[in-house]
């Protein structure tokens, strides 16, 4: 907006049913592929009010597009935070024209702390490219912390760039990485009615248009990938309660979907997920989770190795538990974060899936 420049705008949502209003007018607003704003409140999701959800979702649009003088189908909205309940909307009229007269270039630190509910840190991540000779930056946000589950949890993300892109590539860039990235990562299990991943790009780098996947094309991407797993990670490690990420690797699969199925099946095991919080090497519960999968393979070509800075410790090969020390296994999953590695032999696909250990306080916070 400081610019006063219209940007390519990308999107990806929930996969829940149930779309909060915000999601719906952003839908809206978002058909010509471009945008210029985000308004943005925290603490109540607007989510399942119905129409009044809806007037209020579009007021906050509009409240904004008239205080930053930009057009009405130029804004973006979201909310997080509870289900069921009206925003307050003398706060959100008041917040508007607050957060719009302070607006500044360094503001992002702050925006970044304003979207947090249950999340203990901010998720931010930057950096910079060379495009067609001119120097590119990527800006990006994120918080969630808990209702977080493959097919993105309740994840709100925004990442700006003054790279100059085409729109529908753009778009197709953004719903290819989200399937490596905030669709593999899980905490509990549930799938919000919030969830938005947002790309803008003003083209202010005056970098070659990038209008296919050449050179400038793949490098865009891969900076896109590396900021969008930064924050996946970064939500994943801050789950509600938990005191580390556990980050899954299948390897050796037939398929690259086979190899998403089952390390989101352990990444997403509630056992395995407790048996990490008790520093277990429960290595039994890693293979039931991998068995019920609903992937065809050879248990008895199974390997799995724990790792951490610790160090790593093979504690299943061919299917069959290591003569392993329970006191190394209990050391490498002291650590943060905690990996599990699996090969099954089936094939030369691979995939990565994020998580969380499951404690007490997840319980205490969602009670």
């Amino acid at each position: 907006h400081l610019k006063g420049i219209p940007a390519a705008a990308a999107a990806v949502y929930t996969m829940n049913q149930f779309k909060a209003a915000p999601l719906q007018v952003t839908e809206s607003n978002l058909a010509n592929g471009q945008a210029q704003a985000i308004v943005v409140n925290s603490g109540i999701a607007n989510a399942g009010m119905g129409q009044v959800g809806l007037e209020q979702a579009r007021q906050m649009s509009d409240w904004a597009a008239e205080t930053l003088g930009v057009g009405t189908t130029d804004v973006i909205v979201a909310s997080t935070g509870v289900i069921g309940m009206p925003l307050p909307m003398e706060k959100i009229h008041d917040g508007v024209a607050k957060a719009a007269s302070q607006l500044q270039a360094a503001g992002g630190h702050e925006a970044a702390y304003a979207i947090m509910t249950t999340d203990t840190v901010q998720k931010e991540a930057a950096l910079e490219i060379q495009l067609g000779g001119e120097r590119v930056t990527l800006g990006a946000m994120a918080k969630g912390s808990g209702m977080i589950h493959p097919n993105m949890g309740t994840m709100l993300s925004f990442i700006t760039s003054d790279a100059a892109i085409d729109q529908k590539l753009l778009q197709q860039f953004l719903s290819e990485i989200v399937e490596d990235t905030f669709n593999m990562i899980s905490v509990d299990g549930d799938t919000s009615t919030n969830d938005t991943c947002l790309v803008l790009c003003n083209g202010l780098a005056e970098n070659p248009v990038i209008t296919e996947e050449d050179e400038d094309g793949k490098e865009f991407k891969a900076a896109l990938a590396y900021v969008m797993e930064y924050l996946a990670k970064q939500i994943a490690g801050d789950g509600e309660g938990c005191t580390r990420l556990f980050e899954v690797t299948c390897n050796g699969a037939a398929t690259k979907e086979d190899a998403k199925i089952i390390s989101k099946s352990v990444v997403c095991s509630t056992l395995t997920k407790a048996a990490v919080f008790g520093k277990d090497a429960n290595w039994g519960r890693i293979l039931c989770a991998m068995g019920y999968s609903g992937v065809t393979f050879d248990p008895e070509k199974v390997d799995i190795v724990l790792e951490s800075e610790e160090g790593s410790l093979a504690i299943v090969k061919d299917g069959i538990a290591t003569d392993y020390s329970e006191e190394k296994a209990t050391q490498i999953l002291s650590a943060n974060p905690v990996k599990a590695i699996l090969d099954i032999h089936a094939g030369e696909e691979k995939a990565t899936a994020w998580g969380c250990d499951l404690t007490y306080e997840y319980v205490t916070i969602n009670a």
